[in-house]
């Protein structure tokens, strides 16, 4: 069950209306690692979880924590956006140059498609999909994920800092990256719990299965030698690193068979 709370979490008011910032909001909201990702994700992954409660509930929090962002910066878009121009005809455009340099930064789907409001897209109006989302069941791999996914989300908020004077912009970002800063901490306690119970690779019970000869060799396949000063070293497994300088090719050449002639194929 969800219940709304109509109080915002944290602030999300600008000191004034700034469309080009309000674009450039819309990667944390809709970008590939922005909020919906977030929260999509974990709510995904902890609904699929059917191991150790703690874990789910972990999940679920910061899931439904992450509803919460995406109303802040929807909200402080929204505000962004207030009074911004959405017409203007080409004789006003030419008496007035700074108008003309703000409607050609502005996203056009912000007046467009969303009536000045915000939108699940990114600042170049690409549409956030399904595809950004990671909910593999598979815990560890998840919480893998999910540190990439708050690492990349507080490295564009901190961009998105600078990019910006505005006091309460800089407010609301502010807490975002104090979040950003727990969950990928927390994220990074329960991978390391995780790889503790199961290993440190995913799926970790396949040995029996996998060719283990090639399983830990650095195999030179670039024109520098960097890889090489891996040999020797122990991996997170407890395994060493052994390096190939002139990789084999071992599967021979292929010998597939033509297609119908009736598909028009050209076989050379």
């Amino acid at each position: 069950m969800f219940k709304h709370t109509r109080k915002l979490q944290y602030n999300a008011k600008p000191d004034r209306p700034d469309p080009l910032m309000a674009r450039r909001l819309q990667e944390a909201l809709g970008g590939q690692w922005g909020e919906t990702t977030g929260m999509m994700s974990y709510l995904s992954q902890g609904w699929s979880s059917t191991g150790d409660e703690k874990y789910k509930d972990l999940l679920l929090d910061t899931g439904t924590e992450e509803i919460g962002h995406v109303e802040m910066i929807s909200t402080m878009i929204a505000y962004l956006l207030e009074g911004a121009p959405f017409q203007a005809t080409p004789e006003e455009l030419k008496k007035d140059p700074s108008l003309a340099a703000l409607m050609s930064g502005m996203d056009p789907e912000h007046a467009l498609v969303h009536g000045l409001t915000a939108g699940l897209n990114n600042p170049n109006g690409a549409a956030w999909n399904a595809g950004y989302v990671t909910s593999s069941g598979n815990l560890v791999a998840d919480m893998r994920f999910n540190v990439v996914r708050e690492s990349q989300a507080r490295l564009q908020v901190s961009r998105l800092y600078y990019m910006t004077e505005d006091k309460g912009v800089r407010d609301m970002l502010k807490f975002l990256l104090a979040r950003e800063t727990q969950h990928q901490l927390q994220f990074m306690k329960a991978q390391e719990e995780l790889e503790e119970k199961y290993g440190v690779i995913v799926p970790g019970d396949m040995k029996d299965i996998e060719h283990q000869e090639f399983s830990h060799v650095l195999m030179n396949f670039s024109d520098g030698d960097g890889s090489r000063q891996f040999e020797g070293q122990v991996a997170k497994d407890g395994e060493k690193f052994t390096y190939q300088e002139e990789p084999e090719a071992m599967g021979g050449i292929p010998e597939t068979k033509p297609a119908d002639k009736r598909l028009h194929n050209d076989q050379g």
